[in-house]
């Protein structure tokens, strides 16, 4: 069996890291001169940038690839206890991680608090309603507002009010297979206090993609996009402006509108609804300051008169040499991508400075305008998706977003391809 992979993004590198180590043949293609997709750093006036994902976590499976690919003198592991903030009201408050956290935060008042307490009496996961109708419904008007809205929502740069249940509330219902969400929250909090540690790189989180590139070159393709998926007997061809490729097995990395480009001839009503799929536009801007905060960074509540989403402190977490990354833009202010470098950097450094209090140098602005999948209601069209049992989309949007669930998916494709 032969297995051709479109992309070589985290999963595309890692799918073909460990089809290797189970002798399975593959050939996987990158568009671009460069692998690892969304995650890319650089240097700037000598601070390293990261251009994608801003971290990850140490994982049983990233360990794994941290020491096959000789990284782990460059492993940069961050304190996991550093705080994390939410601006509210003017002021960056601590958000509580312990019971006793809880009780002395002033992010909730006592009414929110008790409110929050009564979780355990509400009903699970709906399918009818929206993740914020669903986190409202659980904890309260105040802590939905005030904790969740900016947590949950910025990870995906979305108004959770407007992220459909049955695409965003996944990992809410296995938690919720405990009886209660807020009773498995504090079981993770009080039993599982050994969780993942927070790591990147020396050279950034771009050089764990580089790394496995290199000890896999001779299997991955740079600079050759595939042009077609096109149905061959009793498998596919895939074709480039290199020469085509036989492969029993596909498997798409790609973003979503790349990917409905190349199933089309696969499956028409597949691909048409893949170029639905929305994602949030995002701008990152990179600062240089000596404002020298503890932390994680901070979210910003969605009514506070800022632009900035949050705000990564990558100084506090790996000693980045003062450099601070704010998010812009998003489902809320999508425009914000078409602004200029100029005034991008301007609103960053600006309201940083607010929250703050010190004053910051613009290093870097990079935009994605399809930054993250929006998880709205675009999300129905997946229901349509309906590929060939030996074509499988392997992506943030068919299945868990983050750097270690990308590993973990191309880990388990891997073990199948090789029992198969």
């Amino acid at each position: 069996m032969r297995v051709g992979i479109v992309g070589a993004g985290i999963t595309g590198l890692a799918l073909s890291h460990y089809l290797r180590e189970r002798g399975v043949d593959a050939v996987a293609f990158e568009a671009t001169a460069e692998p690892g997709g969304v995650i890319r750093s650089s240097r700037v006036d000598g601070r390293i940038l990261d251009h994608g994902p801003q971290r990850t976590r140490l994982t049983d499976e990233l360990e794994e690839l941290v020491d096959a690919c000789g990284l782990r003198d460059d492993l940069l592991v961050a304190d996991d206890d550093l705080p994390l903030y939410v601006y509210v009201d003017g002021r960056l408050r601590p958000v509580p991680f312990t019971p006793r956290e809880f009780l002395s935060t002033d992010l909730l008042s006592v009414r929110g608090k008790l409110r929050l307490l009564a979780e355990p009496l509400t009903e699970g996961v709906r399918d009818d309603e929206t993740a914020g109708e669903y986190f409202q419904r659980k904890f309260g008007t105040e802590a939905y507002h005030n904790l969740v809205e900016p947590l949950f929502g910025g990870i995906y740069g979305s108004d959770p009010m407007e992220m459909p249940g049955a695409y965003a509330l996944d990992t809410m219902r296995r938690m919720e297979r405990s009886g209660s969400l807020l009773r498995a929250a504090l079981n993770r909090i009080i039993e599982d206090g050994e969780r993942p540690p927070p790591v990147s790189f020396a050279d950034g989180m771009a050089q764990l993609p580089r790394a496995l590139y290199d000890h896999n070159a001779d299997r991955i393709e740079l600079e050759t996009p595939v042009d077609r998926i096109v149905p061959e007997g009793s498998g596919y061809r895939l074709e480039t402006d290199a020469g085509d490729e036989r492969v029993d097995r596909v498997v798409v990395t790609t973003r979503a509108d790349v990917a409905a480009g190349l199933l089309a001839p696969v499956d028409a009503e597949s691909a048409r609804a893949l170029r639905r799929l929305y994602y949030n536009p995002l701008a990152y801007v990179h600062l240089a300051s000596e404002a020298a905060p503890d932390g994680y960074g901070y979210q910003v509540r969605r009514d506070e008169p800022l632009h900035t989403l949050g705000v990564t402190w990558n100084t506090g977490l790996f000693d980045r040499d003062g450099v601070y990354t704010c998010f812009l833009g998003g489902m809320g202010n999508p425009g914000m991508v078409d602004r200029s470098d100029a005034e991008l950097g301007r609103i960053a450094a600006t309201e940083f400075e607010d929250v703050l209090g010190a004053p910051a140098e613009v290093l870097n602005v990079t935009r994605h305008p399809r930054g993250f999948p929006a998880y709205d209601e675009s999300w129905a069209a997946m229901e349509r998706v309906d590929l060939p049992e030996n074509v499988t989309l392997a992506t943030n949007y068919a299945g868990r977003m983050g750097v270690p669930s990308r590993i973990r998916e191309a880990k388990r494709l891997a073990e199948r391809f090789a029992t198969d």
